[in-house]
This record gives structure tokens, sequence and C-alpha cells, in this order.
């Protein structure tokens, strides 16, 4: 997997390569590209990046200054977008919603179109049932003993956490992914001690509005993508970020919940080529043919 040394640390990534328009796939907590497997298949035509962002799930430590707060995590994705030099960028964003903070940064020069998959918006950083972490990132010792509960495939089962991102069926294939994301910080006390920071970066509830605020300001095309089965992500807050942004529209996933590349990867890769290019391609349908199936 190819890296780029950034003046926070390193940044791994995969890229298709290719002439097409660039997305750039995020990921959540703490996860990596690998969340974004199953739709691959589904976007021939496009440069696809998946950088691994420090946020727990990555496998090479950041330096230790590096400031892996929400904000700072955004700018290490603006340095990484920098880096690459990429232009015309559609930045996707599940799960984590912090990319939204390039806006408040001034840094969306490279970002032609912004996705929202079900993401963290306004006040909603960290979700509730990931809250329990972010306290406990202010007593490392009781943050690493609490990780250690990730072991137990009972507990990232837990329809209230992980278990209930997805509505995917194979457990054991879910599973499989997400005790691969806790294992960096299980296994590296550096990689736990970046989980650590970031768990506990977030600013306070009057600054998060604040900053939603800001992101008004953001005028490109904006696609927000919500899943009707979503039980970390309040449903009020996809309507409520398509009206938001000053050019939105909104699109309802049945059948998904907070994880949309897993559990609805075909549908969601048609609405993602929609929005890029204005048209469907081969293999992915799209709009009410695609919210039919």
């Amino acid at each position: 997997m190819p890296s780029v040394q950034l003046s926070a640390g390193p940044i791994d990534f995969d890229d298709t390569g290719g002439d097409g328009p660039v997305l750039v796939l995020l990921h959540g907590v703490p996860m990596d590209g690998r969340l974004w497997r199953r739709s691959m298949s589904y976007l021939g035509g496009f440069r696809v990046i998946r950088p691994t962002l420090p946020l727990g799930g990555h496998r090479k430590p950041m330096n230790p200054d590096a400031d892996l707060s929400q904000v700072g995590v955004a700018n290490i994705l603006g340095d990484f977008l920098d880096a690459l030099d990429l232009h015309d960028v559609t930045l996707v964003l599940n799960d984590w919603g912090g990319g939204q903070f390039l806006i408040n940064e001034g840094r969306t020069d490279r970002i032609a179109r912004l996705a929202l998959v079900a993401c963290e918006a306004f006040d909603n950083y960290p979700p509730k049932a990931a809250r329990p972490l972010a306290v406990l990132s202010k007593m490392p010792p009781l943050f690493t003993a609490g990780l250690q509960l990730f072991r137990m495939q009972s507990f990232r089962q837990a329809s209230w956490g992980y278990g209930g991102m997805s509505v995917d069926k194979d457990y054991h294939l879910y599973d499989d992914l997400v005790h691969g994301w806790f294992a960096p910080a299980l296994t590296d006390k550096a990689i736990r001690r970046d989980f650590i920071k970031f768990a506990g970066g977030a600013p306070g509830r009057d600054e998060l509005l604040e900053l939603a605020e800001g992101q008004q300001k953001f005028t490109k095309p904006v696609l927000v993508v919500w899943a009707d089965q979503d039980t970390l992500m309040p449903a009020e807050h996809g309507p409520r970020l398509a009206a938001h942004y000053p050019d939105a529209r909104l699109e309802i996933v049945k059948d998904s919940s907070t994880l949309v590349p897993i559990d609805q990867p075909e549908l969601l890769a048609g609405l993602l080529r929609e929005f890029v290019l204005g048209g469907r391609g081969p293999g992915d349908p799209v709009g009410e043919e695609a919210r039919d199936e």
C-alpha cells in the first residue's frame, strides 16, 4: 500500500489511478478503506482514492505532536489532498463527518463536490454510542481497558454499537472487518495513543453548532445520503443537512444502517455516479429504479 509523508505523519492510501473523475472515499472510527470494498466493483471509470486517516484503525502511528482533534484530522485530510495534488475532488464522507471542517478551515479549493453519507453533523460528534470512549479518553488506562471489550465478538456485534452500524446478515464477514479495525489500537501502543487523542478531540456542543453554521458558506453541490435504519446518525439530520447547504439534495436509502457502503454498495455507487456525472453508467442503478430494487 502506498504512503505519503505529511507534517503530521504518514498516511497510507489505496489509489486505482486512471484519468477518471476523482473520488476520495473516507471512513469512520476506527476504520479504514476496506469499508468501501463492496462498492469498488461498481465505481469503474473513476479514479478512486481511499486514505486511511488516523482515526484509530491506521497501522502507522502519527508524529507524537500531531493535532488529532476533529479539526486537526480535517487538516490532515487537506494536507493529503495537497500532497497528491488532487483537483476537482468529490469528497465522500461516511460515519466520520469531520471532513466538513475543511470548509471552516478555508481548504475547499480542491473539492468540487461533497457527499455526506450517514455521517456525523451539527452537534453529533461523536454519536451517542461512542461517547463513553470520549469520556474514557480523559483517563488513558481506562480507555485501554475499555478497548479490550472489542476482543469479544459478542461486544463487537452489540446492536447498540458496531453491530447496529450494518444490517448485513453475514455477521461473520462484517465482524471480521470490525475485529480488524480495532486490531491496531489493541496491539500497538502508539496507535492507541493516537486513538485516545482523537477520541477526546471533539469541540463542545456550542462550538460544534457554530462551526456548522460556518459550513453553510460551501456553495458547491452536496449530496446527502441517509439510511432508513441508522441508529447512530439522527434521522432528522439528513433533511436538515439538505436544507443547510445552499446546493444540496437528499436521498434516503432503504434497508441500510450507518455503513451504507456495506449494506447498499451498488445503489450508493450509482448515486455517486449520478451525482458526479449527471447520468448512469453500465450496471449502476440510480434514482427511482434503484430504490425500488
